[in-house]
Protein backbone atom coordinates (compact mmCIF):
# COMPACT_ATOMS: atom_id res chain seq x y z
CA UNK A 1 0.00 0.00 0.00
CA UNK A 2 2.67 2.08 0.73
CA UNK A 3 5.02 1.75 -2.53
CA UNK A 4 1.57 2.28 -4.66
CA UNK A 5 0.67 6.06 -2.36
CA UNK A 6 4.37 6.98 -3.39
CA UNK A 7 3.85 5.50 -7.19
CA UNK A 8 1.11 7.23 -7.47
CA UNK A 9 2.55 10.58 -5.64
CA UNK A 10 4.83 10.53 -8.03
CA UNK A 11 3.27 10.68 -10.77
CA UNK A 12 1.33 13.60 -9.61
CA UNK A 13 4.52 15.57 -8.89
CA UNK A 14 5.58 14.99 -12.52
CA UNK A 15 2.17 16.47 -13.49
CA UNK A 16 2.70 19.46 -11.43
CA UNK A 17 5.84 19.91 -12.40
CA UNK A 18 4.78 19.94 -16.41
CA UNK A 19 2.86 22.51 -15.58
CA UNK A 20 5.33 24.46 -13.81
CA UNK A 21 4.53 23.65 -10.61
CA UNK A 22 7.46 22.60 -8.52
CA UNK A 23 8.42 22.01 -5.65
CA UNK A 24 6.40 18.90 -4.71
CA UNK A 25 8.00 15.04 -3.46
CA UNK A 26 5.66 12.21 -2.65
CA UNK A 27 6.58 12.78 0.77
CA UNK A 28 5.12 17.01 0.83
CA UNK A 29 2.26 15.72 -1.22
CA UNK A 30 1.40 13.20 1.68
CA UNK A 31 1.88 15.66 4.19
CA UNK A 32 -0.49 17.85 2.27
CA UNK A 33 -3.22 15.71 1.53
CA UNK A 34 -3.17 13.25 4.55
CA UNK A 35 -5.57 13.77 7.78
CA UNK A 36 -3.65 15.73 10.63
CA UNK A 37 -3.96 14.88 14.55
CA UNK A 38 -6.81 16.68 16.25
CA UNK A 39 -4.96 17.33 19.16
CA UNK A 40 -1.75 19.11 18.10
CA UNK A 41 -1.85 23.17 16.36
CA UNK A 42 1.22 24.86 15.12
CA UNK A 43 2.00 27.13 16.93
CA UNK A 44 5.25 28.89 15.44
CA UNK A 45 6.68 28.53 11.66
CA UNK A 46 10.23 29.77 10.31
CA UNK A 47 11.48 30.65 13.87
CA UNK A 48 15.57 31.49 13.22
CA UNK A 49 17.30 30.12 15.56
CA UNK A 50 20.87 31.53 13.87
CA UNK A 51 21.72 33.55 10.91
CA UNK A 52 22.04 30.64 7.86
CA UNK A 53 18.67 30.14 6.27
CA UNK A 54 18.36 26.22 7.31
CA UNK A 55 18.50 27.46 10.63
CA UNK A 56 14.75 27.54 10.97
CA UNK A 57 12.10 25.47 13.11
CA UNK A 58 8.88 25.67 13.63
CA UNK A 59 6.96 24.77 16.81
CA UNK A 60 3.92 22.32 17.30
CA UNK A 61 2.02 22.24 20.91
CA UNK A 62 -0.99 20.06 22.01
CA UNK A 63 -4.52 21.32 21.75
CA UNK A 64 -4.58 21.14 25.69
CA UNK A 65 -1.03 21.95 26.59
CA UNK A 66 -0.41 21.09 30.56
CA UNK A 67 1.86 23.38 31.88
CA UNK A 68 5.27 22.63 31.58
CA UNK A 69 4.64 19.88 29.12
CA UNK A 70 7.61 17.90 28.28
CA UNK A 71 9.66 18.97 24.87
CA UNK A 72 10.55 16.63 22.11
CA UNK A 73 12.91 17.97 19.05
CA UNK A 74 12.52 16.18 16.26
CA UNK A 75 14.86 15.82 13.12
CA UNK A 76 13.92 14.33 10.09
CA UNK A 77 15.90 12.19 7.88
CA UNK A 78 17.07 12.47 3.95
CA UNK A 79 20.57 11.27 3.95
CA UNK A 80 21.96 14.78 5.24
CA UNK A 81 21.70 16.21 1.94
CA UNK A 82 17.57 16.45 1.33
CA UNK A 83 14.49 17.31 3.60
CA UNK A 84 12.69 20.32 4.94
CA UNK A 85 10.64 20.59 8.18
CA UNK A 86 7.52 21.64 6.07
CA UNK A 87 6.94 18.28 4.49
CA UNK A 88 6.81 16.85 7.96
CA UNK A 89 3.85 18.74 9.87
CA UNK A 90 2.06 15.10 9.68
CA UNK A 91 4.75 14.69 12.34
CA UNK A 92 4.51 17.76 14.90
CA UNK A 93 1.17 17.35 14.94
CA UNK A 94 1.09 13.39 16.17
CA UNK A 95 3.39 14.15 18.44
CA UNK A 96 1.75 17.55 19.79
CA UNK A 97 -1.36 15.28 19.95
CA UNK A 98 0.79 12.61 22.54
CA UNK A 99 1.36 15.55 24.98
CA UNK A 100 5.03 16.87 23.64
CA UNK A 101 5.44 20.67 22.85
CA UNK A 102 7.23 19.43 19.50
CA UNK A 103 10.00 21.39 17.69
CA UNK A 104 10.85 20.47 14.17
CA UNK A 105 14.04 22.28 13.00
CA UNK A 106 15.84 22.35 9.87
CA UNK A 107 19.41 22.04 9.52
CA UNK A 108 22.36 22.50 6.91
CA UNK A 109 22.56 19.84 4.16
CA UNK A 110 25.32 18.27 2.23
CA UNK A 111 27.17 20.03 0.14
CA UNK A 112 26.67 23.12 2.52
CA UNK A 113 27.24 20.88 5.10
CA UNK A 114 29.38 17.44 6.05
CA UNK A 115 30.02 16.21 9.18
CA UNK A 116 29.57 17.67 11.89
CA UNK A 117 27.58 20.86 10.37
CA UNK A 118 24.14 19.18 10.65
CA UNK A 119 25.26 18.41 14.30
CA UNK A 120 26.38 22.11 15.02
CA UNK A 121 22.60 23.27 13.83
CA UNK A 122 20.92 20.82 15.84
CA UNK A 123 22.71 22.14 18.78
CA UNK A 124 21.75 25.66 18.05
CA UNK A 125 18.35 24.51 17.79
CA UNK A 126 18.14 22.89 21.25
CA UNK A 127 20.22 26.39 23.03
CA UNK A 128 16.55 28.13 21.35
CA UNK A 129 14.48 25.30 22.39
CA UNK A 130 16.22 25.83 26.34
CA UNK A 131 16.10 29.37 26.26
CA UNK A 132 12.48 30.32 24.62
CA UNK A 133 9.74 27.06 24.76
CA UNK A 134 8.60 28.05 28.53
CA UNK A 135 6.63 30.69 25.94
CA UNK A 136 5.18 27.62 24.38
CA UNK A 137 4.11 25.66 27.68
CA UNK A 138 7.07 23.42 27.47
CA UNK A 139 9.35 22.74 30.28
CA UNK A 140 13.09 23.50 28.77
CA UNK A 141 14.44 20.86 32.00
CA UNK A 142 12.13 18.09 30.10
CA UNK A 143 13.60 18.02 26.76
CA UNK A 144 13.89 14.66 24.91
CA UNK A 145 15.32 14.16 21.28
CA UNK A 146 13.62 12.01 18.04
CA UNK A 147 14.40 11.31 14.65
CA UNK A 148 14.21 9.37 12.06
CA UNK A 149 17.24 7.86 9.33
CA UNK A 150 19.51 10.81 9.33
CA UNK A 151 17.59 12.14 11.72
CA UNK A 152 17.61 9.63 14.06
CA UNK A 153 21.19 9.53 13.84
CA UNK A 154 21.41 13.59 14.53
CA UNK A 155 19.01 13.17 17.53
CA UNK A 156 20.84 10.14 19.49
CA UNK A 157 24.58 11.54 18.14
CA UNK A 158 23.46 14.78 20.48
CA UNK A 159 22.09 12.90 23.22
CA UNK A 160 25.41 10.67 23.14
CA UNK A 161 28.41 12.90 22.23
CA UNK A 162 27.91 16.31 24.20
CA UNK A 163 30.40 18.10 22.71
CA UNK A 164 27.90 20.36 20.45
CA UNK A 165 25.67 20.98 23.17
CA UNK A 166 28.63 22.47 25.09
CA UNK A 167 29.94 24.23 22.52
CA UNK A 168 26.44 26.02 22.35
CA UNK A 169 26.27 26.53 26.56
CA UNK A 170 23.96 23.72 27.11
CA UNK A 171 24.02 21.16 29.67
CA UNK A 172 23.90 17.99 28.23
CA UNK A 173 21.63 16.79 31.33
CA UNK A 174 18.78 18.54 29.98
CA UNK A 175 18.28 15.62 27.00
CA UNK A 176 16.59 13.44 29.31
CA UNK A 177 16.36 10.81 26.56
CA UNK A 178 16.43 9.99 22.84
CA UNK A 179 14.44 7.82 20.60
CA UNK A 180 15.92 6.96 16.93
CA UNK A 181 13.49 5.55 14.13
CA UNK A 182 15.62 3.49 11.56
CA UNK A 183 18.95 5.43 12.48
CA UNK A 184 22.44 4.66 11.58
CA UNK A 185 24.56 4.12 14.35
CA UNK A 186 27.40 2.14 13.69
CA UNK A 187 28.26 1.95 9.99
CA UNK A 188 31.92 2.45 9.61
CA UNK A 189 34.06 1.55 7.52
CA UNK A 190 32.25 4.06 5.13
CA UNK A 191 31.34 1.58 1.74
CA UNK A 192 28.44 3.88 0.36
CA UNK A 193 28.73 7.26 -1.62
CA UNK A 194 26.63 9.29 0.78
CA UNK A 195 28.79 8.46 3.90
CA UNK A 196 31.99 8.60 1.87
CA UNK A 197 30.46 12.21 1.03
CA UNK A 198 29.33 13.44 4.02
CA UNK A 199 31.47 11.76 6.63
CA UNK A 200 34.45 10.86 4.67
CA UNK A 201 36.69 13.85 5.55
CA UNK A 202 36.28 13.41 9.10
CA UNK A 203 39.80 12.94 11.06
CA UNK A 204 38.63 10.27 13.31
CA UNK A 205 35.84 7.91 11.62
CA UNK A 206 35.27 6.55 15.17
CA UNK A 207 33.94 9.73 16.43
CA UNK A 208 31.06 10.22 13.95
CA UNK A 209 29.34 7.03 15.07
CA UNK A 210 27.10 7.28 17.87
CA UNK A 211 28.01 3.51 19.23
CA UNK A 212 31.79 5.02 20.07
CA UNK A 213 30.03 7.16 22.75
CA UNK A 214 27.19 4.40 24.11
CA UNK A 215 28.35 4.44 28.00
CA UNK A 216 26.92 4.69 31.76
CA UNK A 217 26.37 8.67 31.44
CA UNK A 218 23.85 8.37 27.95
CA UNK A 219 20.42 9.25 27.83
CA UNK A 220 17.69 6.66 28.38
CA UNK A 221 16.93 5.09 24.08
CA UNK A 222 14.26 4.11 22.53
CA UNK A 223 15.11 2.51 19.49
CA UNK A 224 12.85 1.49 16.73
CA UNK A 225 13.28 0.01 13.23
CA UNK A 226 11.71 -2.32 10.54
CA UNK A 227 12.99 -5.98 10.12
CA UNK A 228 12.64 -5.45 6.13
CA UNK A 229 14.82 -1.89 6.14
CA UNK A 230 17.47 -3.04 3.53
CA UNK A 231 18.49 0.90 3.75
CA UNK A 232 19.25 1.23 7.41
CA UNK A 233 20.32 -2.63 8.84
CA UNK A 234 18.87 -3.10 11.21
CA UNK A 235 22.17 -4.33 12.79
CA UNK A 236 22.58 -0.55 13.52
CA UNK A 237 19.68 -0.65 16.08
CA UNK A 238 20.71 -4.19 17.51
CA UNK A 239 24.24 -2.82 17.70
CA UNK A 240 23.58 0.11 19.43
CA UNK A 241 20.91 -1.30 22.13
CA UNK A 242 23.55 -3.75 22.89
CA UNK A 243 25.93 -1.74 24.00
CA UNK A 244 23.87 0.70 25.79
CA UNK A 245 22.34 -2.22 27.90
CA UNK A 246 26.11 -3.34 28.75
CA UNK A 247 25.99 -0.02 30.22
CA UNK A 248 22.90 -0.08 31.74
CA UNK A 249 21.35 2.39 30.33
CA UNK A 250 17.90 2.11 30.19
CA UNK A 251 16.97 0.81 26.10
CA UNK A 252 13.75 -0.17 25.19
CA UNK A 253 14.41 -1.79 21.58
CA UNK A 254 11.76 -2.29 18.48
CA UNK A 255 12.56 -4.37 15.44
CA UNK A 256 8.60 -4.41 13.56
CA UNK A 257 7.94 -7.33 11.22
CA UNK A 258 7.46 -6.17 8.15
CA UNK A 259 8.11 -2.90 8.36
CA UNK A 260 10.86 -0.97 5.88
CA UNK A 261 12.66 2.06 6.18
CA UNK A 262 10.28 4.51 4.87
CA UNK A 263 7.25 2.63 7.00
CA UNK A 264 9.03 3.68 10.32
CA UNK A 265 8.11 7.08 9.59
CA UNK A 266 4.65 6.97 8.19
CA UNK A 267 3.84 4.97 10.59
CA UNK A 268 3.76 8.01 12.59
CA UNK A 269 0.89 9.41 10.78
CA UNK A 270 -2.84 8.93 10.95
CA UNK A 271 -3.18 7.33 7.79
CA UNK A 272 -0.70 4.61 8.42
CA UNK A 273 -0.55 4.42 12.49
CA UNK A 274 -1.97 0.43 12.39
CA UNK A 275 1.32 -0.41 10.66
CA UNK A 276 2.92 -0.61 14.09
CA UNK A 277 2.27 0.83 17.35
CA UNK A 278 5.29 2.63 17.23
CA UNK A 279 4.16 5.88 17.96
CA UNK A 280 2.30 4.88 21.35
CA UNK A 281 5.16 2.92 22.57
CA UNK A 282 7.88 6.01 21.78
CA UNK A 283 5.57 8.22 23.07
CA UNK A 284 5.33 5.76 26.83
CA UNK A 285 9.09 5.71 27.14
CA UNK A 286 10.04 8.97 26.36
CA UNK A 287 7.32 10.18 28.97
CA UNK A 288 8.29 8.06 31.53
CA UNK A 289 11.90 9.14 30.99
CA UNK A 290 11.11 13.04 31.17
CA UNK A 291 8.88 12.45 34.30
CA UNK A 292 9.58 15.58 37.13
CA UNK A 293 12.31 14.42 38.92
CA UNK A 294 10.53 13.99 42.14
CA UNK A 295 8.21 11.80 40.37
CA UNK A 296 11.11 9.38 38.62
CA UNK A 297 11.38 6.17 39.98
CA UNK A 298 13.98 3.33 40.57
CA UNK A 299 15.82 2.42 37.29
CA UNK A 300 15.35 5.43 35.82
CA UNK A 301 18.38 8.00 35.12
CA UNK A 302 18.77 10.51 37.56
Amino acid sequence: MLKAFTAIASLVCLALAALGMGGCSPLALFDALGPRDNGGRQALRNQPFGENPRRRLDVFVPVEAPEHAPVLVFFYGGSWQSGAKEDYAFVGHALAAQGFVTVLPDYRLYPEAAFPGFLEDGAAAIAWVRDNIAEYGGDPRRIVLAGHSAGAYNAVMLGLDPRYLRAEGVDPKVIRAVAGLSGPYDFHPFDHDTSKRVFGQAPDPARTQPVTFAGPHSPPAFLATGEADTVVRPRNTRSLAAKLRAARVPVQERIYPGLDHTDTLLALSVTFRSKAPELAEMAAFLKAQAMPRQQMTVGVRY
